[in-house]
């Protein structure tokens, strides 16, 4: 990297390995974040031992003044800073263009709308089983950038986000799955369309000796890129065309490392689940209750209702991501006795599904906990699947879904 003075926009856990792996690569390097909360002046304290200029409270012009280049976490909200940026033409890139570009290790990043933390999740459970030294990172929750300043691996599994993926340059991986694309983030990216050419560019610079894993759906985008593309320069490519994708990805994995079947199997036969993802939690005088806190947008609802076998008591909402709920109603009609919204888009969503059952607002989730526990009977569900980001009331979906099993844990205990 030729660049002499590093800015990085946000302190959150990948703007810290960002500035933590910059300054062990002796580059200059400053950051920058709006937020002024203890958790941030904690990171701040840190990074300030170790010589490295913060600004808190707010992102100015003149932190950007004397920057080469900007490094932007995929959590800021950051249009006023690219168009500072933009005038002063300085690049902007994203927390993992700037780990790869130090990484000399072989990676297989995951991308998708739903299912790529299980996918990422699986193939390190497999990678483990057939005794590589493997991490799983990136937006599943350890940076990127710390991963690749341990350099302690043999292999890195990488789930990468629409938004880490917008602000790329040279990011190359090894093997680049791409699961499905649906509408998502759509209050951040400006069109459906914008939000799936930023999914593209995780195989745009992939080349011979490389590997794309696409769902079968998306050929005629894999059509179009190797036309720009000399054609014994492309990479290889396997499509997922059955039902259970997120197996499929996991077992063309393992067919491309030349995994043995045995073990290929035996690791899916052997997992569980994700936490916060269809999570059974228990069932109580005859009530099941399923936190699916991870459900952040409307086709994990979509998948949830088709899933769950019972008639279902459904709390929705959230912070919208610009998703359209009407699409849900056949389903809702079919399996859903109660509608209860929650969060700041109570509102938009209410509209949406109005007229097809009946619906209920409460002011937090225990208040819709207490009204569901009451509406559900024996043989009913009730299932947390928001559809909606959860920053309006909490720190993330974690800290909705903790909240939501805390619940469940307290109904056990007052009626038992």
């Amino acid at each position: 990297m030729n660049y002499k003075k590093v800015g990085v926009i946000g302190l959150g856990k990948s703007g810290l390995a960002a500035a933590q792996l910059l300054k062990n690569r002796e580059i200059s390097v400053e950051v920058s974040d709006c937020s002024n909360s203890q958790e941030v002046k904690e990171r701040v304290e840190f990074l300030r031992k170790q010589g490295i200029v913060v600004e808190i409270g707010s992102h100015t012009p003149e932190f950007i003044e004397d920057k080469d280049l900007l490094v932007v976490s995929p959590g800021v909200n950051n249009n006023f800073v690219s168009l500072w940026a933009q005038k002063k033409n300085i690049p902007l890139i994203s927390e993992i263009e700037l780990g790869y570009s130090f990484c000399s290790r072989p990676i297989i990043a995951i991308t998708g709308t739903n299912g790529k933390t299980s996918v990422a999740v699986l193939t390190g459970n497999l990678l483990r089983k057939a005794g590589k030294k493997v991490v799983v990172c990136g937006n599943i929750g350890i940076p990127f950038s710390q991963v690749v300043l341990d350099n302690d691996y043999e292999i890195i599994v990488l789930e990468v986000s629409s938004f880490q993926l917008e602000k790329i340059n040279k990011f190359k991986p090894y093997i680049s799955v791409i699961l499905n694309i649906t509408p998502d983030h759509l209050d951040c990216h400006k069109t459906f369309e914008q939000y799936k050419q930023a999914k593209y560019r995780i195989f745009e610079n992939q080349s011979v000796g490389n590997w794309v894993v696409i769902d079968t759906s998306y050929k005629s985008q894999v059509t179009s890129h190797k036309l720009k593309t000399k054609k014994d320069k492309f990479p290889k490519v396997l499509y997922l065309d059955r039902q259970d994708k997120n197996k499929q990805a996991v077992e063309l994995v393992g067919k491309i490392l030349g995994i043995k079947k045995e073990i290929v199997e035996n690791t899916l036969e052997e997992f569980k689940g994700l936490e916060h993802r269809l999570e059974y939690v228990d069932t109580i005088q005859g009530v099941t209750f399923i936190n699916d806190s991870k459900a952040t947008n409307v086709d994990s609802v979509r998948y949830a209702l088709e899933k769950i076998p019972f008639s279902t008591v459904l709390i929705l909402g959230g912070r919208d991501k610009g998703g359209d709920f009407s699409g849900l109603s056949s389903l809702i009609e079919k399996k859903v006795k109660q509608i209860i919204l929650i969060g700041e888009a109570k509102g938009k969503i209410r509209e949406e599904l109005k007229g097809i059952k009946a619906i209920k607002e409460a002011n937090s989730l225990q208040e819709a906990f207490d009204f569901a526990e009451r509406t559900a009977k024996r043989g009913d569900a009730v299932l947390l699947s928001p559809g909606c980001a959860s920053f309006d009331m909490f720190a993330d979906f974690k800290q909705r879904g903790r909240e939501f099993k805390r619940m469940v844990e307290s109904s056990r205990r007052r009626l038992s």
